[in-house]
């Protein structure tokens, strides 16, 4: 687990789309897949909250838009829609859709609300069902940004983009959250998994504030 000092020391070394992926991972407590599977109709900036949803269509669950994060990814977007625009401009901007949706609704894979907010640099083709496409950025784009910016900071400890969910857990628990609310921002089905985060007390809290923001 990293300090609330090193979590800030690494994001300092990022910058960019892997700034904003990074900063999601520890203020929300995405997986990294999570985070890169991510679709803009996920965020809600009213509520400030991120659907993550279930990759089998089960249940989906609610967690922290932090709001140091509204300004940022609101200008990223602007640039991801304007991609967008130009891909179906020149034929393409179809997305890949989960849940059989493409045959239920036809017309969804090219609908902005379904874009990835970090899509790829490129456009690839889909071996099936051979559709050139704009897929989600890489996992290696962020596990090598991380990797690096760990080692920039100076951190003497092993650590992965996983380490920022770890941290984002028991910094929370720190903060008087109790284990419960942790459980479900996390998505655990069982609280078991939840407490090998931390041995922190349980001291309970109203409301919930992501510890990116508390930084």
């Amino acid at each position: 687990m990293f300090t609330h000092q090193e979590v800030t020391a690494v994001l300092a070394q990022l910058h960019g789309t892997s700034l904003l992926m990074a900063s999601l991972l520890y203020g929300a407590g995405l997986c990294l897949m999570e985070c890169l599977r991510l679709r803009v109709k996920d965020l809600d900036f009213a509520d400030q909250q991120i659907v993550v949803r279930d990759r089998q269509g089960a249940q989906d669950r609610l967690t922290l838009l932090q709001q140091t994060l509204v300004a940022p990814l609101q200008r990223h977007l602007i640039k991801v829609q304007a991609q967008h625009e130009e891909d179906v401009a020149e034929g393409y901007g179809d997305v890949y859709l989960p849940y059989a949706l493409a045959r239920t609704y036809p017309n969804a894979a090219h609908a902005w609300v379904w874009q990835y907010i970090f899509p790829a640099a490129k456009r690839t083709r889909a071996p099936h069902p051979g559709v050139e496409r704009r897929h989600h950025v890489s996992a290696t784009v962020l596990q090598k940004g991380v990797k690096e910016a760990i080692w920039r900071a100076g951190i003497a400890k092993h650590g992965t983009c996983h380490t920022l969910r770890h941290s984002f857990a028991t910094h929370l628990l720190e903060h008087g959250y109790d284990i419960r609310t942790v459980q479900e921002l996390l998505g655990h089905k069982d609280v078991k998994t939840t407490m090998v985060y931390t041995h922190v007390l349980q001291r309970g809290a109203q409301g919930v504030r992501s510890p990116l923001d508390g930084r």
